[in-house]
């Protein structure tokens, strides 16, 4: 199997991008110098020369960091946000910044100042958001994984609605350092991958205690992809009454039910529960 260099990757997005095809899933894309090789050896980091896409509200000295909006519009972050520090340390290459709802602010990436994303799955659809470009260029095969920020869901909904992984951290696992907020009490730097590995893969290296975050768990954060292969069996699962009123399509309770059936299957015990603020949580949020 040939191995596609980093400059062969951004010039095959380019060309996506710029073809009948194209999503509009980054706002900026790297130089195609813009990266060494990858290391070799006992140096080489956990995601050694693995292209990764960085969603335009994570700060980054290279590429503009704009949040889909005119107001920022060529702006240069002095610094690098601490996950995008890890990436590189870790060895990954950032293609691009990917494409957003403005300002983090809506649900399907259609409200971007430069135009809305495409869902790679079918055209005709959103890709969901906020982060909506990063989960287009996973799903379309730009990159195996990237980074996004979930406040209510901008991670995990567009993640659904293109059929890839999409992980929300607990809060304080994953430093906030230089992502620009939507809801601080609320953000949290998110995962995309094609595979569950690959986005548990790139949580583990984006993890971890940050004294320039107030809010960053000072211990130490258990990896995540060591226990991919693990299994349910013995896990405790809750089912939230609240979650399943009368009023949800009924192809969404039957795809639900079918997994927590797969689940129970599988050794997991389903347990009932009750969240009776679940009502208040849209008024909140």
């Amino acid at each position: 199997m040939t191995v596609e260099s980093f400059a062969e990757t951004v010039e095959r997005i380019q060309r996506a991008e710029a073809g009948a095809t194209g999503l509009n899933a980054f706002l900026s894309l790297a130089a195609t110098d813009a990266s060494p090789d990858p290391l070799d050896g006992p140096g080489a980091g956990a995601l050694n020369g693995i292209a990764v896409a960085v969603k335009d509200n994570l700060a980054t000295v290279d590429f503009p960091t704009t949040c889909g909006s005119r107001v920022l519009e060529g702006y240069r972050s002095p610094f690098d946000a601490t996950v995008v520090r890890r990436l590189r340390e870790a060895g990954a290459r950032i293609v691009g910044k990917t494409n957003m709802d403005e300002f983090a602010m809506g649900s399907s990436t259609e409200n971007s100042a430069f135009g809305p994303v495409l869902n790679p799955r079918d055209r005709g659809r959103v890709p969901g958001g906020s982060s909506g470009g990063s989960a287009a260029a996973v799903a379309a095969g730009y990159v195996p994984m990237a980074l996004g920020s979930d406040t209510g869901g901008s991670v995990r909904q567009p993640a659904a609605l293109c059929g890839v992984v999409g992980i929300k951290p607990t809060y304080g696992r994953v430093s906030r350092y230089g992502l620009v907020a939507f809801a601080s009490s609320l953000d949290q730097v998110g995962t995309f991958g094609r595979t569950v590995r690959d986005a548990a893969r790139l949580l583990d290296v984006v993890s971890g205690h940050d004294p320039r975050d107030a809010t960053s768990e000072d211990r130490a954060s258990p990896p995540v992809a060591g226990v991919v292969d693990d299994g349910v069996e013995g896990l405790v699962i809750g089912v939230p009454d609240e979650y399943f009123p009368a009023s949800l399509d009924t192809r969404i309770r039957a795809r639900t039910d079918a997994v927590l059936d797969g689940l129970r299957r599988a050794g997991a015990e389903l347990r009932p529960v009750s969240l009776p603020a679940t009502e208040l949580a849209i008024p909140c949020y």
